[in-house]
C-alpha cells in the first residue's frame, strides 16, 4: 500500500501558501519529512491526518481516496501531532483503554490484552498505573506512539516527535519508530536532521510550501558528493566569507566558526574537501545552491 499525493495546494485566508503543488509517492517503511518551521510540513501532515481540507489536488493511500473519504482513513490512521493533551490523573493504562474503546475495541478481554501489548511495545508496562500527565517527555511521547498503533494502522504520522527529548529518550523513541516503519508507512515530520538521518532511507526536504528534493537519503548526497569543503575562521572574518563564497552552513567549534562551503571547483585558500553529510544537502537545498 502506497500513499500516492498529487498536486496538493492549500493557501490559507492571511495569505501565507502552505502547500503549493505538493506531489510525493511514499512507499512502505520510514519516510523524513524535512524543512524548517513554516515550511508547510505541518499543514500537510494535517491535511494526510483528516484535520484539515486541501484547496486542490488528490491523496490516495492504496485504494482509499483521503481527502473524500476520511473515515476509511481513520480507521487506518495512527497519528501523534506535535502537541496532545492528556486527561489529568488518568493513567496510562485506563487512557489507552478509553481512547481502543472509541476505536470500536469492545471486547473487555481481547482490549485488555492489546493495551498490555502495546505499552511492552513502547516500555511503559511497569509505569503503566501512573498518570500520563506526570510522565517525562519521553515517555509521553512514547505513551503518544502506543496510542498510534491501536489497531494496526497501515499509516502512522508523526509530526516533531523528538523535539525537546534528551538523547536517551531520542535514542529510545528512535528504536520504537524503526521497528514499527518495517511493516507499515511511517512518515516524520521534522527540521531536525539527525532523526532523518537515523532512520529514514526515503525522504523530502520543503521550504515555503514547496517540495525541493523528494527521494532516497543516498541519492540526496550524491547531489553534493565532492562539492563540499570546509575551514575554519576568525569570528571576525564570517561576513566576509558569506559573501565571497556559497556558504551552506557555519558552526561554532571550539570557538571559532567552521564554514562549509559549496562548490565544484577545490576552493584553496585554506579550504579541505568535507565529508558531505544531510545537513549539507539541507541547507544547500534551502539556499538554492543546488
Amino acid at each position: 500500500m502506497d500513499l500516492i499525493i498529487k498536486n496538493l495546494n492549500k493557501q490559507y485566508s492571511n495569505g501565507v501558501h502552505a502547500m503549493n503543488d505538493v506531489s510525493l509517492t511514499i512507499n512502505k517503511g520510514m519516510f523524513g519529512l524535512l524543512g524548517p518551521n513554516g515550511a508547510g510540513k505541518s499543514s500537510l501532515m494535517r491535511t494526510l491526518a483528516t484535520l484539515q481540507d486541501a484547496d486542490s489536488g488528490s491523496v490516495h493511500l492504496g485504494e482509499i481516496d483521503v481527502l473524500n473519504d476520511k473515515e476509511s482513513v481513520r480507521k487506518v490512521l495512527g497519528y501523534l501531532p506535535q502537541e496532545f493533551g492528556v486527561y489529568p490523573r488518568t493513567s496510562a493504562v485506563d487512557l489507552l483503554d478509553h481512547l481502543a474503546l472509541l476505536k470500536g475495541f469492545g471486547n473487555g478481554s481481547e482490549r485488555k490484552e492489546m493495551v498490555n501489548q502495546l505499552l511492552n511495545k513502547v516500555n511503559l508496562y511497569e509505569h503503566r498505573k501512573k498518570a500520563v500527565s506526570s510522565y517525562s517527555g519521553g515517555m509521553r511521547q512514547r505513551f503518544g506512539i502506543a496510542q498510534c498503533l491501536i489497531g494496526n494502522p497501515k499509516l502512522v504520522i508523526v509530526d516533531e516527535p523528538t523535539a525537546g527529548l534528551d538523547p536517551g529518550e531520542r535514542n529510545r523513541f528512535y528504536n520504537i519508530l524503526s521497528e514499527i516503519g518495517e511493516n507499515i508507512i511511517v512518515i516524520l515530520s521534522t527540521h531536525i536532521v539527525q532523526d532523518v538521518r537515523e532512520l529514514c532511507t526515503q525522504m523530502a526536504i520543503m521550504d515555503k510550501g514547496k517540495v525541493l528534493f523528494s527521494g532516497n537519503t543516498d541519492d540526496a548526497l550524491y547531489q553534493i558528493k565532492g562539492k563540499v569543503w570546509e575551514r575554519k575562521v576568525d569570528k571576525i572574518q564570517l561576513p566576509e566569507f558569506q559573501t565571497n563564497y556559497k556558504i551552506i552552513s557555519s558552526k561554532l567549534v571550539g570557538g571559532k566558526p567552521l564554514i562549509h562551503a559549496f562548490s565544484e571547483n577545490d576552493l584553496g585558500n585554506g579550504f579541505s574537501k568535507a565529508e558531505e553529510n544531510l545537513e549539507d544537502v539541507f541547507f544547500a537545498k534551502l539556499n538554492e545552491l543546488v
